[in-house]
Formats: structure tokens, sequence, C-alpha cells
């Protein structure tokens, strides 16, 4: 089963696939999501090493990492 913030992830990795590289304010303009949860996507993001980071002056820019395996969901089976 998948987790909501696995939906906020697969957002955010979707529009950097289409944009090539964005900031979190650009992020936030278009998936109409709010900046902690955008900024949670990309740590997750980064945390698998799919995401790079560029900074240009006080901004930092995102883009995801040329072949980079996508990120392996954990199995909720054991949860109780």
């Amino acid at each position: 089963m998948n987790s909501v913030g696995d939906n906020v992830v697969d957002k955010v990795d979707s529009i950097l696939k289409k944009s090539g590289g964005l900031t979190i304010t650009e992020l936030v303009n278009k998936t109409k999501l709010n900046r902690s949860s955008v900024r949670t996507a990309l740590a997750k993001l980064d945390g698998a090493e799919r995401v790079k980071i560029k900074k240009i002056g006080m901004a930092k820019v995102y883009s995801l990492k040329e072949g980079a395996k996508k990120m392996r969901r954990k199995n909720n089976k054991n949860a109780k």
C-alpha cells in the first residue's frame, strides 16, 4: 500500500522529469502542494540519490540525475 508521502514524491518526480530543473518555489507553484511537502519529497529523492542540487546564488535548483534508479518502496506486510 502506498503512503500519502509516496504520492507527493511521485508528483515531484514526474514534474522534475518534464522540466529538467526547478527551484522549490517553482515546484510548489506547479504541484499546488505546500512548501513543506515539496521539501520533504525532495529530501526523500535526495536520500535515494535521485536528484542533483545546483546552488545558484541563494536558490537551489533541483533536477533528476541521469540514469538514477527508481525509488524502492518499503513493503508494509509486517506492519501491525
